[in-house]
């Protein structure tokens, strides 16, 4: 009698059931993500000028706050928070009613007070680690 093979349908979702997913909120990334983003672990979204890297990590985040009260940090190097906030509310998300619930914080670094000689290796965690919207985020939970 022949085995029966499981078609690479089911044994690609095989993994996802072992790794718990966040909503990004954003229907065709959760479903080609099997659900979202994984659950507790950092997430990186890289890409070029323009891509949408603002636009998902931004709404990722604001999705997480307003609809699972998961509080979250938005870390940037170009944008500053005031023009984050502008540009949401475009799109009908409240940002600052975010902040001031303690459910959305901004991380931002002036790009021109980094050292351009600086080596490819460089830990940001303790410059996040002391930002006061990083502890005012992380208390509230």
């Amino acid at each position: 009698m022949a085995k029966k093979v499981k078609s690479s349908k089911s044994a690609r979702k095989q993994p996802s059931k072992l790794i718990q997913k966040a909503p990004t909120g954003i229907a065709g990334l959760d479903d080609i993500t099997e659900g979202g983003l994984p659950k507790g672990r950092p997430s990186l979204i890289c890409g070029t000028a323009g891509c949408g890297k603002t636009l998902i990590s931004t709404y990722f985040l604001a999705h997480g706050a307003k609809k699972y009260n998961e509080p979250g940090v938005f870390v940037s190097f170009e944008e500053p928070p005031n023009q984050l906030v502008q540009n949401f509310a475009s799109l009908g998300f409240d940002l600052d009613e975010l902040v001031k619930a303690k459910k959305f914080g901004f991380v931002h670094f002036e790009t021109d007070t980094f050292d351009t000689g600086m080596s490819q290796e460089y830990d940001l965690g303790g410059v996040i680690a002391r930002d006061l919207n990083v502890r005012r985020v992380s208390r509230s939970r």
